[in-house]
């Protein structure tokens, strides 16, 4: 736990998964005297309070933001602009905003343009998350050890920065400062093509004759269920994310189609070392990301 609270109040808009994890990380490390929810729905707000989330819950977020020191918009990346244009007006003179979108550049288009003066913008990302939603779904240790991504324009405080900076490490998480544009590039290929890959292959499935479908759910491999795994991801979100990184995700696409039909070729023909050269090149990159201690 911290020595003193980073800020007074912060208002999370949106408690489903990340919310509640921030708010549940938040107040465990002592990170602010106050939370406020905001969220549009009625049952998610009683949810929070009911939870011990908050000190206060509202579907009202003009008055969850108010006398707010940081305000986290923890909402699908299409509901920025809305919500943004909902609680500017009320935003406290000097308050951080910031995100928790996988897509940066729509974010500083959405809101950044909408923001007074004295306010200071920095948007983030939490590389974290579950296949869960709702406000039961998050836990304080979700961001232990992974890493967030910040992107502030350019011109942006840098104390305000730094200020966040200290909240999510407060949380666990490493820090990285990115340009938006390179990290929806880099988000493209870890995250937004892997997701699109797994919503196919579990969508090629349900198009099965019902027999065969039937036994591809109860003879499930590991790699199928980790494919339904993540095509179980919330669907708003993920339609949200494509519609905004479509040129970084096409061109990753477009990537990703040339190594498959490389790949197809490489099967017909019984190409047996290219095979193995690339299964020995993709083992290398799992060893990495667990030396990384970005998985165990």
């Amino acid at each position: 736990m911290t020595a003193a609270p980073l800020f007074d109040k912060i208002a999370v808009i949106g408690i489903g998964l990340i919310g509640s994890s921030i708010a549940r990380a938040a107040r465990k490390q002592g990170l602010a005297r106050s939370i406020a929810v905001g969220d549009i729905r009625e049952d998610h707000c009683a949810k929070a309070l009911q939870l011990g989330l908050c000190e206060t819950a509202t579907t009202d977020l003009r008055q969850a933001v108010k006398g707010a020191d940081l305000v986290l918009f923890c909402v699908p990346i299409g509901a920025n602009a809305e919500v943004a244009e909902k609680t500017v007006p009320f935003l406290k003179a000097g308050a951080i905003v910031s995100d928790v979108g996988s897509v940066k550049q729509a974010v500083v288009r959405d809101i950044g343009p909408l923001l007074p003066e004295g306010v200071h913008f920095v948007p983030g990302h939490p590389i974290a998350g579950t296949e869960f939603s709702g406000p039961e779904a998050g836990f304080a240790e979700l961001f232990q050890g992974r890493w967030c991504i910040l992107t502030p324009p350019s011109g942006t405080d840098e104390a305000a920065t730094a200020k966040l900076c200290a909240f999510w490490k407060g949380m666990g998480s490493l820090i990285e400062i990115m340009d938006p544009a390179h990290h929806d590039m880099v988000l493209a290929i870890t995250s937004h093509l892997p997701h699109l890959i797994a919503y196919t292959i579990v969508g090629t499935a349900t198009n099965l004759e019902e027999s065969v479908k039937g036994e591809v759910i109860r003879y499930s491999a590991s790699g199928f269920r980790d494919f339904t795994r993540i095509a179980a991801s919330d669907p708003v979100m993920w339609r949200d994310v494509f519609l905004n990184n479509r040129d970084a995700v096409l061109e990753m696409l477009q990537r990703f189609t040339e190594d498959l039909t490389a790949l197809q070729r490489a099967i017909r023909w019984g190409e047996g070392q290219v095979l193995e050269d690339l299964f020995t090149r993709t083992r290398a990159i799992r060893r990495g990301i667990i030396d990384a201690k970005q998985d165990s």
